[in-house]
């Protein structure tokens, strides 16, 4: 990962949506161990995650950049995760952004 990563002369961001603060260390942890230094945001709900990605609210351009890459958790208050793929995916700018999906949920409806 971290050889893909100093390949790519592109602006690199990564927006993490995920409420659990367990979660989000281990995943910054894992990150910074392959090497990823490129900026990292996050957001802890997927009404926070919308208004970041359309740059709404106190997300202006200049504090949220369009990330290059999403990493989402399907279960969280509020706007889940499945929502805010199925949003992002049906806007004709955001939708080339690619999405990951992570979940420590064993339902094979999430797995899916």
């Amino acid at each position: 990962m971290s050889e893909l990563l100093n390949k790519s002369k592109k602006k690199l961001s990564l927006l993490i949506v995920e409420d659990s603060d367990e979660d989000y260390t281990t995943l910054i942890r894992l990150l910074r161990k392959q090497g990823f230094e490129y900026p990292i945001y996050r957001c802890i709900d997927g009404d926070d995650a919308l208004d970041f990605v359309f740059q709404r609210g106190e997300y202006s351009p200049e504090i949220a950049p369009r990330p290059t890459l999403i990493l989402i958790d399907l279960n969280m208050p509020g706007t889940d995760g499945r929502e805010v793929i199925e949003i992002i995916k049906n806007h004709q700018q955001l939708k080339i952004i690619p999405i990951v999906v992570f979940s420590t949920s064993s339902n094979t409806k999430d797995i899916q």
